[in-house]
């Protein structure tokens, strides 16, 4: 809600990153679950963004009682993303999952999650901090190992990264048709990736849309999801150049 009206957008810095490091035409998708057509919406789509959001997954969604620490809530997302992450997985449109995004893909994959990680014996606290900068609230706050042969070590060539890791939530069981690509120091899931996927499927935990030009391994994240946008236009179009990639509200 915004001044009284109900209101869908999405941070620049997703749109952005989209433009600028994965080099594609961003568009923007309101969350209107079934009203938006979604299979015929898809097809005329070359690449899928699930963007981060202040909203967390309804715990209804995943078998769990609704408790104060699960707030806040987007059920019209909810309602949008994950039936479009599992369509965009099945019909080989490249997804990219970042923050809630990863939440909601493991959700629609049939995963659940655990609430306020910090409170968990063993966690770290993985919130962001209370600082009015943002280079603050958005710089490096643990590292990640990587786990070898995956896609995510194909893409930054690397087996341990620091990053940028913001949230509250976090993978509980981790869904079927997820694998583990990287955890944090305490075990958190921190990215996933879809091996039965037609085509690129990955999710990340922490931000790599924020200056994503000023990390060389979060250029590179983009610039391989860009990649995979463009392989997908070509093969339905036979077009170069920039194409579509569509990031949720």
């Amino acid at each position: 809600m915004k001044d009284g009206h109900v209101t869908h957008g999405v941070g620049d810095k997703y749109v952005r990153a989209v433009a600028t490091a994965a080099q594609a035409v961003p568009v923007m998708l309101p969350s209107l679950g079934p009203l938006m057509r979604l299979p015929e919406l898809l097809q005329r789509l070359d690449g899928l963004v699930l963007t981060g959001s202040p909203s967390n997954v309804h715990p209804s969604l995943y078998g769990v009682t609704p408790t104060k620490a699960h707030e806040p809530y987007d059920e019209s997302r909810d309602a949008t993303s994950l039936d479009l992450a599992i369509m965009a997985i099945d019909m080989g449109v490249p997804l990219l999952a970042i923050c809630r995004g990863l939440q909601e893909l493991n959700v629609a994959l049939g995963g659940t999650l655990q609430a306020e990680v910090h409170e968990v014996d063993g966690r770290l606290d993985h919130r962001a901090p209370d600082h009015p900068e943002l280079d603050v609230m958005y710089g490096e706050r643990h590292r990640i190992e990587i786990a070898p042969g995956g896609l995510l070590e194909r893409i930054l060539g690397e087996r341990t990264i620091e990053v940028n890791s913001l949230h509250r939530q976090a993978i509980d069981r981790l869904a079927p048709r997820l694998r583990i690509e990287a955890t944090a120091p305490d075990g958190t899931i921190e990215a996933v990736s879809v091996p039965d996927a037609k085509a690129f499927a990955l999710a990340v935990q922490w931000h790599p849309e924020y200056r994503v030009t000023d990390n060389p391994q979060s250029q590179r994240l983009f610039e391989a999801f860009g990649d995979a946008v463009r392989v997908r236009a070509g093969a339905g179009t036979g077009a170069a150049g920039p194409r579509l990639a569509a990031v949720t509200a």
